[in-house]
């Protein structure tokens, strides 16, 4: 998520529709919402966002012609599902939204199919529908959402089965509270990929990311990988709070000493210069999933490839 967003001009506000991030909490858990745009010309900021997700929120509409338009060939919400799965994010929720605007409103036939089309789908994906809370909304009315509406009498609420824990219940926070938080690797040498690095004033340098594994504390030195930049953290904020220790699964920014803005850059890792710091490899095996590859892929084609942020 990008946390520091909204960092130059900080303004408390409610949830609205442009921002990019918003935070809450539930009984259980603080959420943060990356709020990955479902245009096609945004894929890219897709997928840098979903890479750092614990859980994705498929919303589908359901009103006239808009589900069949995301689910079809090209559409969103095939694509949007692929990378998810593709990018690791193994826990899905699917938000069944505008409710409202089925013919006639609040249909459970329309609600019904479109479970049916969906689950079909994520389970060619790799995802097991068994384990995915399905939940019909209304963002605009707030059915679901928050609390149960009164207009789906018919809806006698989601239920999951996983060995880790069957859940159930009705409202979309409700599927938010039963995400299962991942393992986190703190043991592991500390590896951050930036997400963004910001300059501000009266502050310094501030490199942003989440923590993959290990732990990133205020005076570890750490290094920037494959640029070789070397610096002391002096502080680490989560959410404009500042952190003792930051875990795998925070998304943080910290503050660096003597480091430019021009030194570091999206895509560098941080690691503990002490404790095994990230080195670049000679090479490495990987499986590789292509989405919408245009051309022949054939021998000796070199592509370049972005990972992680």
């Amino acid at each position: 998520a990008w946390v520091l967003d909204k960092l130059k001009a900080e303004r408390e506000r409610g949830i609205t529709i442009d921002i990019s991030l918003w935070k809450f909490e539930t009984s259980k858990y603080y959420v943060t919402i990356i709020d990955a745009p479902g245009h096609r010309d945004f894929i890219k900021n897709m997928i840098t966002g979903t890479s750092q997700a614990d859980c994705a929120v498929l919303i589908v509409a359901a009103g006239v012609g808009e589900f069949e338009a995301g689910i079809s060939k090209n559409g969103q919400t095939r694509e949007h599902a692929l990378l998810a799965y593709t990018l690791g994010v193994k826990q899905l929720i699917v938000g069944v939204n505008k409710m409202d605007s089925t013919e006639p409103p609040y249909s459970q036939k329309r609600y019904e199919e479109i479970v049916k089309e969906v689950s079909t789908y994520i389970k060619k994906i790799g995802y097991n529908p068994d384990t995915v809370a399905f939940v019909p909304i209304s963002g605009w009315n707030g059915d679901n959402m928050l609390e149960p509406s009164a207009n789906m009498p018919w809806f006698k609420g989601w239920k999951v089965t996983r060995k880790d824990g069957n859940a159930s219940g009705t409202t979309l926070l409700e599927a938010l509270d039963c995400i299962l938080p991942p393992t986190r690797p703190t043991d592991k040498p500390l590896r951050l990929p930036l997400q963004d690095v910001y300059k501000i004033g009266g502050i310094g340098t501030v490199p942003v990311g989440r923590v993959e594994t290990g732990v990133l504390k205020p005076g570890m030195v750490v290094t920037f990988a494959p640029v070789n930049v070397t610096t002391e953290v002096k502080s680490v904020e989560m959410h404009h709070e500042a952190l003792s220790e930051a875990l795998p699964g925070d998304n943080v920014g910290f503050n660096v000493k003597n480091v430019s803005v021009k030194d570091v850059r999206r895509g560098n890792v941080a690691g503990d210069s002490k404790n095994d710091p990230p080195m670049e490899a000679a090479g490495f095996t990987a499986q590789v999933i292509i989405l919408n590859h245009p051309g022949q892929i054939s021998a000796g084609y070199a592509p370049v490839l972005d990972c992680h942020t």
